[in-house]
């Protein structure tokens, strides 16, 4: 667990470290919907850019004071200089502001290779696979452009293997902190899958196989009172402290839908056949096995997603963590809230910010929150 919370603190210090251990290059990429099997198969190291705890300085001249933490981050890391581990960088195109903080980028790293794919956002057409297929396709090949080497089938095969694996495993302790079995709190497990957005696969994977052994032969964890779900947060992940404070509510935090969680490995990628379908596929079944917000698809709901979810996992409310400004998820909770309130399932909105925030006024709102889920239990 420290060296997932180490890699988790300083995902840049680790690329730094790995890359001068193996002499081989690191790319950097946008959530949400990067393959890293690509790269990883291109010998590089894939790492998801993550939202620096540093307050912004230099980057607030680049971007509007409107725009998400996560992009005023990455902006101000541009800037700083932080990025000057990365060989290149993957955009990606789901959010507006993720493309205003690419063309930052681009003027503050004029050396650094950007690397731009646009993937269809329109999940159910006929050619919706078919689209995903050739963006994967200039994918793949300005990735070889990029390393002057071809990345063979092979190689793709077995980096999705490996990357399957790792997923599986996240995915069993997600399923043991659901029964009780796995004494993991939410920080915890956000540096678990944290720290897989960054490490090698490999070295990820061997410590998450012994993790686990660790976890199966540990005493069960102790219950609290209220069970509850967290949902949110797509791109950056939430602050350790808010998770902390609102478990210290008396909250069994029992299943979530964050990226920065169950969402990103929530689907695996298929093994056989041509790889570019496969991760196609890996594409589109994402989005019907955790929906998201960002993209569009008229058989699936979040809301009803979330519904499932809790009755699932056996909560008793959830706790919707907002990043402030993020556009698409302002467009959706209204969704999200009607359908609860028509469940009668009870639920709390916190708009997080990158700057600090008041965490004891979060808390009352928490803690009184926590005690409606009761008396609408002992109902």
């Amino acid at each position: 667990m420290q060296r997932f919370a180490a890699a988790a603190h300083d995902p840049l210090g680790y690329a730094k470290a790995w890359k001068e251990r193996t002499g081989r290059k690191v790319i950097g990429s946008f959530p949400m919907n990067f393959p890293g099997e690509l790269a990883h198969a291109a010998d590089t190291l894939p790492m998801i850019l993550q939202e620096s705890e540093d307050p912004i300085t230099l980057g607030h001249g680049l971007l509007f004071p409107f725009y998400c933490g996560y992009t005023r981050s990455m902006v101000d890391q541009a800037v700083r200089g932080d990025f000057g581990v990365l060989d290149a960088i993957m955009f990606g195109d789901h959010c507006v502001q993720l493309l205003g903080a690419a063309d930052a980028i681009r003027m503050q790293l004029p050396d650094t290779r950007v690397i731009f794919f646009q993937l269809i956002s329109s999940m159910c057409d006929p050619w919706t696979q078919g689209r995903s297929e050739e963006s994967f396709s200039k994918l793949k090949a300005e990735l070889e452009d990029f390393t002057g080497a071809p990345v063979a089938d092979a190689a793709l095969h077995a980096s999705i293997r490996l990357f399957n694996r790792n997923r599986g495993l996240i995915r069993r302790l997600y399923q043991m902190r659901k029964t009780g079995a796995a004494p993991l709190g939410s920080v915890e497990m956000q540096h678990v899958v944290k720290s897989s957005m960054v490490m090698d696969k490999a070295e990820h994977t061997q410590l998450l196989e012994a993790l686990i052994e660790q976890v199966e032969n540990a005493p069960a964890a102790a219950a609290r009172t209220v069970r509850l779900h967290l949902s949110g947060h797509f791109c950056q992940a939430p602050k350790p402290e808010v998770l902390t404070m609102i478990e210290e509510c008396g909250v069994t935090v029992v299943g979530d839908d964050l990226y920065h969680g169950f969402r990103y490995i929530s689907t695996d990628v298929p093994e056989e056949g041509d790889p570019i379908q496969g991760l196609a596929r890996w594409y589109l079944d994402r989005n019907t096995g955790v929906p998201c917000p960002t993209r569009v698809q008229n058989n699936v709901d979040w809301d009803a997603y979330l519904l499932n979810a809790i009755r699932e996992e056996r909560a008793q409310g959830m706790i919707v963590l907002m990043a402030k400004f993020c556009e698409p998820h302002m467009y959706y909770y209204p969704e999200v809230k009607e359908a609860f309130e028509k469940a009668g399932v009870p639920h709390l909105l916190i708009e997080t910010e990158h700057e600090s925030m008041a965490l004891e006024s979060l808390k009352t709102r928490v803690e009184t929150f926590v005690e409606v889920v009761k008396h609408r239990q002992a109902a």
